[in-house]
């Protein structure tokens, strides 16, 4: 069950280099294509199959991360312009449960995903070493989150959602 969760592991935060920044920046912005052409072609049924038992189905993971890249790029956006600001937490789990997460065609979250992630990469570019030590208060984390941790968390959610459904299809041959 735990590699059905978590098939790429677990989330872990080691620091980042400058180059690792400049990968993890290169996958963000390959992202987009690489879920638009894995999600290719799968039919109504298909979408509405949950990537594992007890998980979300294939619509919502896409939907999912739509609404994850416009939180994640929002977070940045108030870092690099305030002083240590309190974010706003999403309910993901209750996001998930409603209409246009549930019920609504992929296209549009295509391309927000496609969007965001254009415009997250630009910014990740322009910054500096020093601006990814910014931080931001994560109240329901109780704590500090730097913006180099926020760049590895955003990389390893996107890819970890991506991997969902690539499970889902080797899994039930699609």
């Amino acid at each position: 069950m735990e590699n059905l969760s978590y098939p790429i592991g677990r989330f872990v935060f080691e620091g980042m280099t400058a180059a690792q920044k400049e990968e993890w920046t290169q996958q963000l912005q390959d992202y987009p294509q690489k879920l638009k052409a894995l999600v290719a072609g799968l039919n109504e049924e298909q979408l509405n199959t949950p990537y594992r038992a007890g998980g979300w189905m294939v619509r919502q993971v896409v939907h999912h991360v739509a609404d994850f890249s416009i939180n994640v790029f929002i977070r940045f956006k108030l870092a690099l312009t305030e002083n240590n600001p309190t974010i706003k937490p999403f309910l993901e789990d209750q996001w998930a449960l409603l209409s246009d997460s549930k019920d609504m065609p992929i296209e549009a979250s295509l391309s927000m995903i496609e969007g965001t992630y254009t415009r997250m990469a630009a910014l990740l570019k322009s910054m500096s070493m020093a601006d990814f030590e910014r931080q931001f208060y994560h109240p329901e984390k109780g704590s500090q989150m730097s913006l180099k941790q926020l760049l590895s968390f955003a990389r390893w959610h996107s890819y970890h959602h991506l991997a969902h459904i690539q499970q889902a299809k080797e899994r039930l041959n699609w």
